[in-house]
């Protein structure tokens, strides 16, 4: 049986919706891409999968840290760049203003 080698997954995660701030986003995450789909367990309905390289997930302070492990292991690689935006500053008085373009209500 001839098996594929296992490509990783490198990026930086996003902000989960339940988060306001900027944390646990400034580290880069090394993961391997599934080789094989999750299945559906019928009686109970939760997920698995025989995959076990899904199950690892590293964590490094930069993306060179985490290209060299990949390297260095031999490991093929894809990196993802961060789509960084800028946060809307708003302050919560600016509801109320005057001169505000389109009227606030509830």
């Amino acid at each position: 049986m001839v098996t594929k080698p296992a490509v990783a997954r490198i990026f930086r995660p996003a902000k989960t919706a339940m988060q306001s701030g900027r944390g646990k986003t400034h580290r880069w995450v090394f993961e391997y891409a599934p080789e094989v789909p999750r299945s559906v367990e019928p009686l109970m309905g939760w997920t698995s999968s025989s995959d076990m390289a899904s199950q690892v997930k590293l964590f490094f302070e930069t993306r060179e840290e985490a290209i060299a492990y990949a390297e260095r292991n031999a490991i093929a690689f894809e990196v993802f760049e961060p789509h960084d935006i800028s946060p809307k500053r708003i302050s919560y008085s600016d509801n109320f203003r005057t001169d505000r373009l389109v009227p606030w209500t509830h």
